[in-house]
């Protein structure tokens, strides 16, 4: 069967059909690929269909989901298509997990939004809890154990999925849980954490920092608190929280004695004052004795650093800084490094032309290098999307809200390198910043010219 992907015709053509409509005429292949075979949701912002990838020999079972708003007003399908292009960005972003469908191609056809992700087989889990009751402690605590290493893969990547509830999280028949539905989900800045946004998430799951528009990754925390208490009392979060006396109720509703350690690590979870709950998927792991994957022993090690150059520069002593938490010293190396591949170490500055045509090697190596042993927060590339998100041009304009964004510039001035913060509570994207301090054609006329944009502009052309 082929299903019509035409909003106002959605004919069920049969199989062994053309690969156009028989009642509308519209083209059956989305993309040319993909062969929509039937409709398995839908809802506010459009549908989602089951489809086959006919480029592949199996024809594997994959995900259609089609932008088609039913809400009213500009505005507010502004908003809706924007939230249908975050998924696809933060999927592309979140790269290969086990436990987060795949994203297979973005693009728009016949003048619509179309969003394919990797089919996962299985149902959800409120699916599961109308089918089979109420959650045992044992199932929290392997629910528990199995999630927060996802949580951790997703922080670290300073993503906040922001709607976390038994809907988006998929049990498959092998026993594990994959979390979906990221069009919530957003960017976390440093700088964005501060700024009111908009309130995205689902009553009763949104911890109270995020209704109010400021979402941190404890928020993530605390959906996934308010789920367990879901599961493990088939009851809705409006029940389990009494608003006279401000504090949740959820014992009163248990079908089942859970001990009084898993009680105290939900309450923590669900804690609504930000300090007295859990920061980080890591923190809840250790609380249930269980080792997190980041840091297991058993975990086998991971491969060794590719330190690859292209002008033969080595650069062990820049991984052996950043391995030991030596940022500034890290900085500094990192100019050092990077003037020996430009050939500018009798200078000792940098010229535009040099940043233009740095090595796309030795600056992958170096980016790479920042971002494994800065868990995601520091690096070039993470640098250039900051960059793209304030404009993505290398000017003045651009270079200063790029400054404002990391923390190099504060009360509209540039800070020097010595007022910088060198370690992780660092804004996002900080460092490295040593090597762009001035272009040295300027620096013996103390006139201050950065170079932050040009150098994100060459991780574009490098492909970082």
């Amino acid at each position: 069967m082929s299903q019509c992907l035409n909003p106002d015709c959605l004919l069920q053509n049969p199989s062994g059909s053309t690969n156009f409509c028989h009642e509308c005429g519209n083209k059956l292949l989305l993309g040319d690929r993909y062969r929509s075979q039937k409709i398995i949701g839908q809802g506010g912002f459009g549908r989602t269909f089951l489809a086959v990838d006919e480029y592949k020999p199996s024809k594997p079972p994959c995900v259609i989901k089609q932008f088609y708003p039913q809400v009213q007003g500009t505005s507010s399908i502004q908003k809706a298509a924007e939230l249908f292009e975050l998924e696809a960005v933060r999927l592309e972003q979140l790269g290969k997990h086990s436990q987060i469908p795949e994203l297979l191609a973005y693009f728009s056809q016949d003048e619509r939004q179309y969003l394919v992700q990797e089919f996962i087989d299985g149902e959800n889990l409120a699916q599961t809890l109308k089918s089979q009751g109420y959650f045992s402690e044992t199932q929290i605590r392997n629910l528990l154990n199995n999630l927060l290493p996802v949580f951790e893969f997703i922080h670290s990547r300073q993503v906040i999925h922001r709607d976390i509830k038994p809907e988006n999280i998929i049990l498959m028949s092998n026993g594990q849980l994959v979390i979906v539905d990221f069009g919530a989900a957003k960017y976390a800045t440093q700088t964005a954490l501060a700024v009111t946004g908009t309130r995205i998430g689902t009553a009763g799951y949104t911890a109270p920092e995020q209704a109010n528009g400021k979402p941190i990754h404890a928020s993530d925390i605390y959906s996934l608190g308010v789920t367990c208490l879901c599961l493990l009392t088939q009851v809705e979060p409006i029940d389990l929280f009494d608003d006279s006396e401000f504090d949740w109720v959820w014992r009163e509703h248990l079908k089942t004695s859970v001990s009084s350690e898993l009680g105290q690590i939900l309450d923590k979870m669900i804690q609504p004052a930000i300090k007295k709950r859990y920061q980080s998927a890591t923190e809840i792991l250790q609380a249930l004795g269980t080792q997190s994957p980041q840091l297991s022993a058993q975990t086998p090690p991971p491969p060794p650093d590719s330190l690859k150059s292209a002008q033969g520069v080595d650069y062990t002593r820049l991984r052996d800084l950043l391995a030991a938490g030596k940022w500034k010293e890290a900085d500094q190396e990192t100019l050092n490094v990077m003037l020996k591949a430009a050939r500018r170490e009798k200078e000792g500055y940098f010229n535009k032309e040099s940043i233009d045509n740095f090595p796309c090697d030795d600056l992958r190596t170096i980016d790479k290098l920042w971002v494994k042993y800065s868990q995601g927060r520091f690096g070039f590339s993470i640098q250039k999307k900051i960059w793209l998100e304030v404009g993505g041009k290398v000017d003045w304009e651009t270079e200063c809200k790029l400054g404002d964004r990391v923390g190099w510039r504060k009360g509209g001035s540039w800070l020097d390198t010595k007022n910088l913060t060198y370690n992780k509570q660092a804004p996002v994207g900080h460092l490295p910043r040593e090597l762009c301090g001035w272009w040295g054609g300027f620096r013996g006329l103390g006139v201050k010219w950065r170079y932050g944009s040009s150098l994100a502009s060459r991780t574009v052309s490098c492909k970082l």
